[in-house]
């Protein structure tokens, strides 16, 4: 089948590559100059290994916990699995290669604002703003504002550092040959607050760059056009992180190609009950942070990418 792809991030790409390798006829189009993310931490788990075994040779630092700062109260969160720290403008560059090398066509700086013609299936993988998702006439997500610079500093420690604000989280991430800070949160209160961290620090920042981030779960109901990646399960409500979640929703779209009705099925069933819980739970840990710190342990251990699994 003739298959167009709509945005070449790290899902679109890898839709790419697998769906090439199945021999259908792929192109993708990126409205940017150039493949490769810049506003992300890069910090996956070894899910990530799973789907892009090449990635490992990516690995900057290797992080064992977080540290989770309340205004009274810091609360040292294990993860249940080792999690890496890669630089995810080189991930994008990588599964690009694989796309290609599987027969896919990669289009640059072709900005979409109309859906492509001649295509058996279209695949939104547009990420926050997606354009396939407008075109669909769904509600768009809840969109948060990431802001990300780094410290020309070496550090290789084992965790990473976050400190809760209002509807969202300042973080510090040891990248090896520099350390990471960052934000998100609303889009009206992101950057003042960030400013206001930086300053109380005595931080600079170069590299700055900022996105958004989208949260919500859509339902296309549509047999020739679809969603994938954070375009339609949006983000783990918790972190941000999308490309876990991202590359879960490819799994399911390859597992029931080319029928969208069935994929959209497995996807509302898989991440309903994991958006809305993990949502739950994010407001509990925040109320009980910020109003009644002492019920929090001072030891936690999550999965760190699934709350239900």
């Amino acid at each position: 089948m003739k298959i167009g792809i709509i945005g070449g991030g790290v899902c679109g790409l890898y839709l790419a590559w697998k769906l090439a390798e199945k021999g259908e006829d792929i192109t993708v189009f990126e409205q940017k100059k150039e493949i490769g993310k810049q506003t992300c931490s890069g910090l996956f788990s070894q899910r990530i290994f799973a789907h892009i075994p090449q990635s490992k040779k990516l690995i900057q630092n290797e992080i064992d916990y977080t540290l989770i700062h309340f205004p009274k109260k810091s609360v040292k969160v294990s993860f249940s699995d080792t999690f890496f720290v890669m630089n995810h403008f080189e991930l994008d560059k990588l599964v690009a290669r694989y796309a290609e090398n599987a027969g896919a066509k990669i289009v640059l700086n072709r900005r979409i604002d109309a859906l492509p013609v001649g295509f058996d299936r279209i695949i939104g993988c547009d990420g926050a703003k997606s354009f396939t998702l407008k075109n669909l006439n769904l509600r768009e997500h809840d969109l948060r504002l990431a802001i990300q610079g780094f410290v020309d500093k070496q550090d290789n420690s084992n965790f990473v550092e976050t400190w809760a604000v209002k509807d969202g989280f300042i973080w510090k991430i040891p990248r090896g040959e520099e350390i990471e800070y960052g934000i998100m949160s609303n889009k009206q209160q992101a950057r003042k607050i960030f400013q206001e961290f930086l300053f109380k620090n005595n931080l600079k920042l170069d590299k700055i760059s900022a996105s958004l981030v989208s949260q919500g779960l859509s339902e296309p109901h549509n047999g020739v056009i679809t969603l994938c990646g954070e375009a339609i399960a949006g983000t783990k409500p918790w972190s941000g992180g999308g490309v876990i979640w991202g590359l879960k929703t490819c799994d399911l779209l390859i597992k029931h190609f080319p029928d969208f009705f069935a994929y959209e099925k497995a996807v509302k069933k898989f991440f309903a009950r994991e958006i809305f819980f993990s949502k739950l739970f994010t407001k509990i840990v925040y109320f009980s942070g910020f109003n009644i710190p002492w019920i929090l342990p001072k030891k936690a251990k999550i999965e760190g990418d699934w709350l239900l699994m």
